[in-house]
C-alpha cells in the first residue's frame, strides 16, 4: 500500500533536474522560500545533500533522488516516487545540462551525442514524465530552462547550441499541441543570459584557456527569480531575462549575418579567462559525486556578476510598462500640441 505525505503548509510540489548546483540549485532555494516541497534529481551525491539542506533552511521540504537525465526509464520512476510521497507534481523544471568548450572538430562523437542526450533528451524525458502524471489532472507546469543561445548559436559550443536550439523546437511543437487540446497544463521557457555558476569550471574544456560566460555576468539567483515567476505565470511562451539575452536576440533577428561575423571576430576571446582548465569534467560523471566537492550555486565570478536586471522586470511587467509607454506617448502628444498653439 503506497503512502501518501502531503507538503508542508499550502505550497506547491516543484521537481527541479540539475539542483545540485548552479541555476537548479538557486532555483531550488528560491521555491523553498515560498514554502514548496522540492524534489532534487541530478547525479552528484555531495551537491545533491547540500541542495536539501538548502530547501530545509529556506523553508521548503526536500526530497532527494539521485537520477541522470538521460536515462528515460529513471526519470519515470523517479516521477513516480514523487507522486507516490506526495500526490502530485504541481510544477517541473527542466534545467540539467552538460557542455564540451571546444571546436566543434575536436569535439569527439561519443561526446557531442552525450551532450545531445543530457541537455536536450533529458528535457524530453523529464518533461514526458511529467505530463504523465499532469495530463489526468488537467493541470500543472513545465518550465524548460533555456539560453540566449536557444536562438542564436556561438562559437565553440556547438554541442549545446544545438540542443539548446532542440529544446526550443521540441517546446513549440509541444505547446501547440497543448493548446490544441485546451488542455490545463501549460508550457514555458525561460531563455537566460551568461550566468555566475560553477559549470565553467566542470566542463569539458579544450579551450587554450579557462572557461567562462560572455560578459555581462549575471548571478544564479537572477535566473532562479524569472524561472518562479514562469512556473506562477506559464501563459507566456517564454520569458528573456537579462539585457545581453534581450539584444543577443533582437540583433539576430535584425542582421544574423553580421552577427556571425561579430561573434567570430569577439567570442574565442570573450569565452576565456587566463590559466588552463584544471576543474573535474562532468560529461560522464558527476564533479561532485562520492569522491567530489560541493560546488554550489555560485561560480568564480562574483566580483563581475551583477544581481539584478532591470530587463526582466520589465519582461515580467510587459503589461504595465506597455500602458505606461502608451501613456506617456499620449502625453508627450498632447505637449507637443500645445507647444504648437
Amino acid at each position: 500500500m503506497r503512502t501518501t505525505r502531503t507538503s508542508q503548509g499550502h505550497g506547491r510540489v516543484v521537481v527541479v533536474t540539475g539542483a545540485s548546483g548552479g541555476v537548479g540549485r538557486a532555483t531550488a532555494r528560491a521555491f523553498a522560500a515560498r514554502g514548496d516541497t522540492v524534489a532534487l534529481l541530478a547525479r552528484g551525491r555531495e551537491g545533491l545533500a547540500a541542495a536539501a539542506d538548502d530547501v530545509r533552511r529556506a523553508g521548503g521540504e526536500a526530497l532527494v533522488i539521485g537520477v541522470d537525465v538521460s536515462d528515460a526509464k529513471a526519470v519515470e520512476d523517479a516521477a513516480q516516487q514523487i507522486v507516490d510521497a506526495y500526490g502530485r507534481i504541481d510544477v517541473w523544471v527542466n534545467n540539467a545540462f552538460t557542455g564540451v568548450f571546444a571546436p566543434f572538430t575536436e569535439v569527439a562523437p561519443d561526446e557531442f551525442r552525450r551532450v545531445t542526450e543530457v541537455t536536450y533528451l533529458g528535457y524530453v524525458f523529464g518533461t514526458r514524465a511529467a505530463l504523465r502524471h499532469m495530463l489526468p489532472r488537467d493541470r500543472g507546469t513545465i518550465v524548460q530552462v533555456g539560453s540566449a543561445l536557444a536562438y542564436r548559436g556561438i562559437p565553440l559550443q556547438s554541442a549545446y547550441c544545438g540542443a539548446k536550439h532542440a529544446i526550443q523546437g521540441f517546446n513549440e511543437s509541444l505547446r501547440c499541441e497543448l493548446l490544441h487540446a485546451r488542455s490545463g497544463v501549460r508550457t514555458t521557457m525561460v531563455q537566460l543570459p551568461g550566468l555566475n555558476t560553477p559549470q565553467f569550471d566542470w566542463v569539458l574544456n579544450r579551450m587554450p584557456g579557462r572557461a567562462r560566460p560572455v560578459a555581462p555576468v549575471y548571478q544564479p539567483e537572477v535566473a532562479a527569480r524569472a524561472i518562479v515567476h514562469a512556473s506562477t505565470h506559464a501563459r507566456r511562451r517564454e520569458y528573456w531575462v537579462g539585457g545581453s539575452t534581450a539584444a543577443t536576440l533582437l540583433a539576430n533577428a535584425i542582421a544574423p549575418g553580421l552577427l556571425d561575423r561579430y561573434l567570430a571576430r569577439t567570442n574565442f576571446d570573450a569565452q576565456q579567462d587566463e590559466g588552463r582548465p584544471d576543474g573535474p569534467a562532468n560529461l560522464w560523471a558527476p564533479a561532485d559525486g562520492p569522491h567530489g566537492q560541493d560546488f554550489g550555486a555560485h561560480g568564480r565570478f562574483d566580483d563581475e556578476a551583477t544581481g539584478d536586471s532591470p530587463q526582466q522586470w520589465a519582461s515580467r511587467n510587459r503589461g504595465w510598462m506597455g500602458a505606461a509607454l502608451t501613456v506617456g506617448a499620449g502625453a508627450a502628444l498632447a505637449a507637443r500640441k500645445l507647444v504648437r498653439r
